[in-house]
């Protein structure tokens, strides 16, 4: 049994994060589903970069139930089998999170945005239409060109939503693909030292590694990532992040990140312990504090500790159930 070390400490009455022991193992048993799709990729110079970025995903999500569509073939389709595989999901009640990874090329027409597969095109709304029926958590990223207006099609309740682009007009070959295939599982950037490398930890490396290509390259940036996690469908850029916290606030309900930085695609220690309905409960716990964070101009210290500890004590008794 892992023992985990739950502590918390009021700095500037201001909260870190909740914090507990760690070992280097990813759970076994995981109630993901992985689906890993490398499109059609044009040309042999693009196959190479695609296989490279699909391959470390497929490493960092072996321990889940991985499904890969990476078919060679032009007379494939594999629209219908990611449709199929959307609809499978639906029904699997063994799965309470799901990871849809898209790899490759991307276009838009001034109306809709696809991603290029073998055989027919996928829209964003046909995407969005294949992941409706499902109300569990959902992660989509989308490392492709012209990405962005999938944001508005598949943002809301219990998403997650990565784009490539801030603009269906950046249409230019993208790098963030490789960048984020690089930093999806490596502890050099796990921002906030909890022993995990969250998505939003992932995003925001990634960002900051495009960024810095373009300016090394001396080249005009022709794509700039996006994160959509509190169903705005606005979505937040990297570099409005100052580590894990979002250095600007929407005029209403909490920013971006905070969900992004509650998932994991490979759960170490404690993380990896917790059951989902446990997940799901510190979730929501820790999303009020985060409103309560966001109110804290507004009080005083005797209000602000009188709010978020409570909170706190749920999250310490959650915590020690799971020992």
């Amino acid at each position: 049994m892992i023992t985990k070390l739950f502590f918390v400490t009021l700095a500037m009455f201001g909260l870190t994060n909740t914090i507990f022991a760690q070992d280097d193992s990813p759970n076994q048993k995981s109630d993901q589903r992985v689906i890993v799709v490398v499109g059609a990729d044009g040309s042999e110079e693009y196959t190479e970069h695609f296989d490279l970025w699909a391959n470390r995903w497929k490493s960092a999500a072996a321990h889940t139930k991985l499904t890969v569509i990476d078919n060679k073939d032009e007379n494939s389709n594999d629209k219908t089998a990611l449709k199929n595989n959307c609809q499978e999901i639906a029904s699997d009640d063994t799965v309470s999170e799901i990871w849809l990874v898209l790899i490759g090329h991307g276009t838009f027409d001034g109306k809709r945005a696809k991603f290029n597969l073998q055989g027919p095109d996928v829209d964003a709304s046909e995407l969005g239409a294949w992941l409706k029926p499902i109300k569990r958590r959902v992660v989509i990223v989308n490392c492709f060109s012209s990405s962005s207006p999938f944001i508005n099609e598949l943002s809301g309740e219990n998403r997650i939503v990565v784009t490539a682009t801030k603009s269906g007009y950046q249409y230019n070959f993208s790098r963030f693909g490789k960048y984020l295939s690089e930093a999806i599982n490596d502890p050099a950037v796990d921002l906030d030292k909890d022993g995990q490398t969250s998505l939003l930890e992932s995003f925001c490396a990634a960002s900051e590694s495009t960024a810095a290509f373009y300016e090394q390259e001396k080249r005009l940036a022709t794509e700039t990532s996006l994160l959509d996690d509190n169903g705005d469908g606005r979505g937040t850029p990297g570099n409005w992040f100052d580590g894990v916290r979002a250095t600007r606030q929407p005029k209403k309900g909490i920013a971006d990140g905070l969900a992004a930085n509650q998932v994991f695609l490979q759960r170490r220690g404690g993380e990896a312990t917790l059951s989902a309905e446990n997940r799901t409960k510190r979730d929501e716990l820790e999303k009020k504090l985060e409103l309560v964070r966001a109110r804290k101009s507004k009080l005083d210290e005797t209000q602000y500790l009188t709010q978020i500890e409570p909170i706190m004590i749920e999250l310490a008794q959650l915590y020690a159930e799971q020992e």
